[in-house]
């Protein structure tokens, strides 16, 4: 009986709350950082490849919403991926997203021991990196309902900060802030292009990473109180982040060129660098602080979750599944430890271009899980023909993502390890899918042995 209640009290989720926790999981360093790499590809002309990826994963997440409106499942996309074209497809899905998920999550890491590094400048990296995993499973283990309240605070201040952002902007456009160099407005094709259809080409893969996280939205979808309300929630929230990125980074990109953007520094400090604030790069430390912990921490919810469906489902050790005072079995949050402690390592002590190249790698890796869910529904829902032309438009815009990689010295690097790493799982998958076939036509010869008789 309690146990029915406790079941009851996690699945009363109301759908804004899903939207809010989307924005917060979703608006993370690759919006607050990784945006600055995307506009020194493609200059003002970001807008379009923001606008391209809004476009796509919201086809992404309708498709998802509905397959868990019509029947709500625990690994969320893997096992629609498994329900459609088999057990290769959702073992493949599962294990491809959580090797992704540990590669971004010690990017994260590192990148959240740097931002510290920031105010405490002789703490080493690896003591910053350790606290804030300590801290991200922490959360975890508390439980998905402190999780949501985090991530919903978390959502504000980012908002917040963003907002702050738009406000200073437009004092400094209307003159009542004085700056050291004038607006620039963008009104050439070459100022607005300046990278050219490839440069906008290639930067469509980072924006789609300022929309990464849906697949995590999905998980927490089984925990709505009506399920049905998934894709209302997806729309709100899509519908959000298109408005404050666009208005945003449409703001940066006037009041500097775009030759001045890096990857090392956020666009909106970048920005107000001419007007001398000085508190603006200590708001905007903090703020990137606590949007990567904050899309770490939902990482790391998404991998334990997928860990543990996996094992339920006969695709993982089943240990990992093993229920005890715990939120999480004690097996997973030892592999998963050991997967981020790896990955940390490595983005401590590779050279940052080759670690640039792994998650870019991973990122990819997301779209390929992306693209199981647009064609999932083919196969479990009685989908109109509107729905068979939006998923395969998304399908294909994805596809320009992940295409665009190859224009770019970095991110070509990255797309040929992504194919590696897909290969390696692909080829486990064999091996796995073999076996299976051979417990299966056993099983079916021990069905079909007659009964002996006296």
């Amino acid at each position: 009986m309690g146990q029915s209640k406790s079941k009851a009290k996690e699945n009363n989720m109301k759908w804004w709350q899903l939207s809010l926790f989307g924005v917060g999981c979703t608006i993370g360093t690759g919006f607050f950082l990784g945006s600055s790499l995307a506009i020194r590809m493609t200059g003002p002309s970001i807008l379009i490849a923001y606008f391209i990826a809004a476009v796509g994963t919201y086809f992404v997440f309708d498709a998802l919403a509905k397959m868990t409106a019509n029947e709500p499942l625990q690994g969320g996309f893997r096992s629609y991926a498994k329900k459609a074209y088999g057990r290769w497809a959702g073992f493949s899905s599962g294990w491809g997203y959580w090797t992704s998920e540990v590669l971004i999550m010690g990017s994260q890491m590192t990148a959240l021991a740097i931002f510290s590094q920031f105010w405490f400048p002789k703490v080493p990296l690896w003591l910053f990196a350790t606290g804030y995993a300590i801290l991200g499973l922490t959360v975890i283990l508390i439980g998905v309902g402190i999780l949501n309240k985090l991530e919903n605070i978390l959502a504000v201040i980012k908002v917040s900060a963003i907002l702050m952002f738009i406000i200073i902007s437009f004092l400094a456009i209307f003159g009542v802030l004085d700056g050291d160099q004038p607006i620039q407005y963008p009104n050439k094709m070459k100022d607005i292009f300046p990278g050219g259809i490839i440069g906008l080409w290639s930067a469509v893969i980072f924006a789609y990473y300022a929309f990464g996280g849906i697949e995590i939205l999905g998980l927490m979808a089984t925990k709505l109180k009506n399920p049905k309300e998934a894709p209302k929630a997806g729309r709100v929230m899509l519908f959000s982040l298109m408005v404050i990125y666009a208005i945003s980074i449409g703001l940066a990109v006037i009041m500097v060129a775009w030759s001045k953007f890096n990857a090392k520094e956020s666009p909106f400090v970048i920005a107000l660098d001419a007007y001398h604030l000085a508190f603006i790069p200590h708001v905007f430390n903090a703020t990137l602080i606590i949007a990567g912990f904050s899309t770490m921490t939902a990482s790391l919810y998404g991998v334990t979750t997928i860990l543990v469906t996996l094992a339920e489902e006969g695709d993982a050790p089943a240990s990992f599944a093993k229920k005890n005072k715990l939120k999480v079995s004690l097996p997973t949050l030892i592999v998963t430890m050991l997967g981020i402690a790896a990955s940390v390592i490595s983005a401590l002590i590779m050279p940052n271009r080759i670690y640039e190249y792994i998650t870019t790698a991973a990122s990819l890796m997301l779209m390929y899980n992306w693209m199981f869910i647009l064609v999932s529904p083919r196969k479990l829902l009685k989908i109109k023909a509107m729905a068979k032309i939006k998923y395969s438009i998304g399908f294909l815009l994805i596809l320009i993502a992940v295409s665009g990689t190859l224009f770019q010295d970095s991110s070509r690097i990255g797309f040929f390890i992504s194919l590696g790493f897909v290969a390696i799982i692909g080829i486990i998958t064999l091996i796995m899918n073999l076996k299976w076939n051979k417990s299966k036509s056993k099983n079916k010869k021990r069905v079909l042995k007659p009964w002996p008789t006296a």
